[in-house]
């Protein structure tokens, strides 16, 4: 399987990518790093793929246990190291969840995005480390076995 993405330079560190689905992105470096600041930052794009590809699985997989989500938003902190490159060491993500939800159910369609379904966080080399807040309550991550005793038959 192959995806193919292109970039052009816009002149000083400003680039518009476009890939297959045929949305425009635009990147750019920080004035501090002689960017215009007219697009968002790489690593930044980065944060925001891994965003979209467990928002999505994690929609279809709460669909597919019938749990009727109202609201959902998710967020990205990610650590990086000091020295170059500047990769990701460590990125927290926390899902905020309203709605009649199963905390085991939502605890299981997270370790599945993470596991088995999100290719955004499989091509990353950092520690994903997930939190949950359903209805504005904290909930304490769930080990898979336990919160697959807690799901009904």
């Amino acid at each position: 399987m192959e995806m193919k993405v292109q970039a052009k330079w816009l002149g000083q560190r400003h680039f518009q990518a476009e890939g297959p689905s045929g949305n425009t992105v635009y990147m750019d470096a920080s004035r501090e790093d002689g960017g215009t600041g007219q697009g968002n930052r790489p690593m930044e794009l980065l944060l925001m793929g891994l965003i979209g590809c467990t928002g999505i699985d994690m929609s279809l997989i709460l669909e597919r246990m019938r749990q009727p989500v109202k609201q959902m938003h998710i967020e990205a902190v990610g650590h990086r190291r000091e020295e170059r490159p500047q990769a990701f060491t460590e990125i927290h993500l926390t899902y905020y969840l309203e709605g009649d939800l199963q905390p085991a159910k939502v605890w299981r369609a997270i370790h599945l995005s993470e596991e088995k379904y999100c290719s955004a966080s499989a091509s990353l080399n950092a520690k994903i480390v997930p939190h949950l807040m359903l209805n504005g309550s904290e909930i304490p991550p769930l080990d898979i076995v336990e919160a697959e005793e807690h799901l009904p038959d």
